[in-house]
């Protein structure tokens, strides 16, 4: 019953510390990530990145994503999905060509460089919606690009990623030709999914939900959305795009029915109250100061590199579609996060014998200090946009 005692102690911890971050001015978030690195192996060691931890916090990833997407506008993503496209792209071009440089600078070879700018390239939109959320800021044009971004920006690194394990990783199965066509079928299942979430959004789910009301069982209606939920999150993990990406999506869906307010109501509690915090806590418990002073600078200028590329790509991907520069600062602020995406590429990227021993705890260490500025650029970028609309 160990995880029982982990469990509570991580709700605890991350209400206090969540408490003090609003009181000091910070995003709630701030002091929920903090918590991760005290109680965690890096300080206090009173909790462990088991597999009861990783699971929770997957499922708080997917709930916070699936809130989003109830949140959001469909009609707002459809308005502004070219400048979500130009966002993202030049939000993946920039990190990738920048961190690739400044790592081979730090004696990294090409593919181990190319490798980390890939890393630093995908964005952790979930850390953008909460503190978005917190302000109330979701569901405004920027909000809504930032989100339409996180999508593209999401798909572009796993199929950068993808690619870079087909034709470097050591697991790969030899013959270029089979890794081509293996490569090849994985994109095309990939395209028939976005294809089938249109049919899925407009006919499937409408159904499901109906199907949900009429059952005679307490919450009918929140339980079939969570089927909805985890079914399109379970997909989009099987045909190698993120759970989030489902998930997402089927908050889109469930928002377009009648049943939306009532299903709001019912999942907001559920998740912020116990899945989310363990989510938030669990990039925490990947901190680790091994190697610290050694690989210092290589942190400091990885760290640097991937905040202001973000920053730059996304917000000038921004102004050319139209945006002020202050509204590109924001979107570019809730494109700076990386997250459990960048965590979860380094990993596959150091069992694929793309990223060096030496290198990884270096590499963690920089995305979760990206993680840990990202929220305060962010609200810094609200509050600035809302005086000046005031």
């Amino acid at each position: 019953m160990g995880y029982i005692g982990s469990l509570s102690l991580i709700l605890i911890v991350t209400a206090l510390a969540g408490h003090l971050s609003v009181r000091m001015g910070l995003p709630a978030v701030i002091g929920q990530l903090l918590s991760g690195i005290i109680i965690g192996p890096a300080v206090l060691g009173w909790v462990s990145a088991t597999s009861f931890i990783k699971d929770f916090a997957e499922l708080g990833v997917i709930i916070l994503m699936f809130m989003a997407g109830l949140e959001s506008d469909l009609q707002l993503l459809k308005k502004y999905w070219r400048p979500s496209l130009l966002v993202a792209v030049l939000g993946v071009i920039l990190p990738v060509a920048v961190v690739d440089f400044c790592s081979q600078l730090f004696g990294l070879n090409a593919t181990e460089s190319l490798f980390l700018g890939v890393t630093f390239a995908a964005t952790s939109v979930s850390i953008s919606v909460a503190v978005l959320k917190e302000l109330n800021a979701l569901e405004g044009k920027e909000g809504t690009t930032i989100l339409g971004a996180a999508v593209v920006d999401d798909v572009l690194a796993v199929l950068i990623l993808s690619l870079m394990i087909s034709l470097f990783g050591s697991e790969v199965s030899s013959g270029s030709s089979q890794t081509s066509t293996n490569l090849g079928i994985s994109l095309l299942i990939q395209l028939v999914f976005f294809l089938a979430l249109y049919v899925v959004v407009k006919w499937i789910v409408p159904r499901l939900m109906s199907i949900g009301n009429a059952l005679l069982v307490p919450t009918s209606v929140t339980l079939m959305s969570l089927v909805i939920c985890f079914g399109l999150s379970y997909l989009a993990d099987a045909i190698g795009l993120s759970a989030v990406i489902g998930a997402f999506f089927a908050g889109i869906a469930v928002g377009q029915t009648d049943y939306h307010t009532v299903i709001d109501k019912h999942i907001q509690p559920i998740g912020n109250a116990v899945f989310i915090p363990v989510f938030f806590v669990s990039i925490g418990l990947n901190m680790s100061f091994d190697g610290f002073l050694s690989d210092f600078w290589f942190i400091v200028v990885i760290t640097i590199a991937a905040i202001a590329t973000k920053l730059a790509g996304a917000g000038v991907g921004a102004k050319m579609a139209g945006f002020s520069w202050l509204s590109g600062y924001e979107i570019g602020a809730g494109m700076v996060s990386r997250g459990e995406m960048a965590l979860i590429i380094a990993q596959i990227g150091y069992q694929g014998k793309l990223l060096s021993e030496e290198r990884y705890s270096a590499v963690i260490t920089a995305i979760i200090l990206t993680t840990l500025i990202a929220p305060i650029l962010l609200r810094h970028a609200v509050k600035r946009q809302n005086a000046l609309t005031e």
